[in-house]
């Protein structure tokens, strides 16, 4: 979770280093098998550091709505400083 005195908590940090590394962003599902928690997504939306949108997707011949996560400029700006 990002900390009081404006760093980043590892597991906050390497979630944003996901997102960053992925121009379209990530699925909640492909961030959940990198072991990010929901509890971190929240935390990091919450912060201002992530964003999520529903989305449909087609997977064969059925329809399911998934979670796309992405960094935003403040997700950018707090991995910058906090490296």
């Amino acid at each position: 979770m990002p900390r009081a005195n404006g760093g980043l908590t590892r597991q906050c940090r390497r979630a944003l280093e996901l997102l960053a590394g992925s121009p379209t962003g990530c699925t909640e599902a492909l961030l959940f098998a990198y072991g990010i928690t929901v509890e971190i997504l929240i935390e990091l939306i919450n912060a201002g550091l992530a964003t999520a949108t529903s989305e449909r997707v087609a997977a064969g011949s059925k329809t399911m709505e998934v979670a796309r996560v992405r960094i935003t400029e403040a997700g950018r700006r707090a991995l910058g400083e906090s490296t």
